[in-house]
């Protein structure tokens, strides 16, 4: 393992010897073959992308080259439009429902967007929003997706998961399926549910087995309670619209949702990039794939070496799991009483000693897509060499969040 890092250091060194740091990049052979063992995992049922977790056109264009990754879950109604205007994708779901007064005033002027784009929607008080925008016959029939709740709710007053939708039950599926349906101007022809209960919580937690068991039996216990539930609700909506398709899933949860009979497409996306979160997953973890560089710019002391800046620090509770992981070289830890800095971060652990003033370290991010937020561009890797340099949303001058 040791050997295989120096030599992956060795590489990214030699191809990047021409770039200042920070910088960021992404190896394109890993990149393709997260995405090919992503697809196989998904066992037939095709695979949309949720561009959140790659934020680059070019990388996004990439995965949906192959012929198992099918359309784009998108953050933001904005970004759905800049997606399809720019011939991205044809198929793109909104993931969350969307207040922007503006965007949806596009959509509902333009068939062409209006057909290829899905919203979100949880409840008739969204739909109250887009009529009082433009009324029914004034605008674009839109296409909807009704969101299910996926948290696992096993007695009164524990609630495992995160928090979405109002919609959780059945009844309560159907329910909004049939006030839709009573609805001029909208068509419900999808449903989603994201079990971040399974999908985005590592199971094997480093050095704590008592967590990894408990997760383990509130994940087996979540699962079973879905499949029941998603199955009634899909049957329940399907009597109200006629479904094109049911969403589920993430990265962590991909061959266990692709099981359930009533998903016909699995949502992925951070596994492409393989971030610090998933190495505490068992049944998967992706090769990582996309990294970025700081320069060792002083040695304070004989045993660490420092780095300019570092910080890029991931969204989500305060702990250490959001933190950049120093990688290579192999043996470098963060301080305790700095951590990771804005303007400066440094490293102790046996690799620090050998580092000179210019020399890189390579860190990972703890999320996918949150590392495009710092960077305009990324560096495409084969081999020793960059092949393309990219653009990032935030290299395009978009911002979606």
């Amino acid at each position: 393992m040791a050997i295989e890092s120096d030599k992956l250091r060795e590489r990214l060194d030699r191809a990047t010897a021409h770039l200042d740091p920070p910088y960021a990049v992404v190896d394109l052979t890993a990149f393709d073959a997260n995405s090919a063992a992503l697809a196989d995992r998904a066992a037939g049922k095709p695979v949309r992308l949720a561009s959140k977790s790659v934020r680059s056109r070019d990388l996004i264009s990439r995965a949906l080259a192959r012929p198992d990754w099918q359309g784009v879950m998108a953050f933001t109604l904005p970004e759905a439009i800049w997606l399809v205007r720019a011939g991205v994708s044809d198929d793109v779901l909104v993931a969350y429902p969307s207040a922007d007064r503006a965007a949806l005033a596009e959509l509902g002027a333009d068939q062409t967007l209006a057909a290829a784009i899905t919203l979100m929607i949880d409840s008739t008080g969204q739909l109250d929003l887009i009529d009082a925008i433009k009324a029914p016959g004034q605008r674009a029939e839109l296409r909807l997706c009704l969101d299910l709740d996926a948290s696992w709710r096993p007695l009164r007053g524990v609630h495992v998961g995160v928090r979405r939708s109002p919609v959780h039950s059945a009844r309560a599926a159907g329910a909004l399926a049939a006030a839709v349906a009573g609805r001029p101007g909208f068509r419900l022809v999808g449903l989603m549910s994201y079990e971040a209960q399974i999908a985005g919580l590592g199971d094997a937690p480093p050095g704590n087995t008592l967590l990894a068991g408990a997760i383990r039996l509130a994940q087996r216990g979540s699962y079973r309670e879905l499949l029941a539930r998603r199955g009634a609700a899909v049957a329940a909506v399907r009597e109200h619209a006629d479904l094109e398709f049911v969403n589920g899933g993430g990265t962590g949860s991909m061959a266990a949702t692709s099981a359930d009979p009533a998903v016909t497409e699995i949502t992925a996306g951070s596994g492409l990039y393989g971030p610090t979160l998933f190495d505490a997953y068992r049944a998967w973890r992706p090769t990582p794939a996309a990294f970025f560089a700081c320069a060792v710019v002083r040695r304070p002391t004989p045993e660490l070496a420092t780095v300019l800046g570092g910080g890029w620090i991931a969204s989500g509770p305060a702990a250490d799991s959001r933190l950049p992981r120093p990688w290579l070289p192999v043996g470098l830890k963060l301080v305790g009483a700095e951590g990771a800095g804005e303007v400066q971060t440094p490293l102790s652990g046996a690799a620090a000693a050998g580092l000179r003033v210019g020399d890189r370290v390579w860190f990972r991010h703890a999320k996918a897509g949150e590392l495009c937020e710092r960077v305009n561009e990324l560096h495409l890797i084969e081999g020793d060499t960059v092949v393309a340099t990219v653009p990032t949303y935030r290299g395009e001058g978009q911002a979606f969040l």
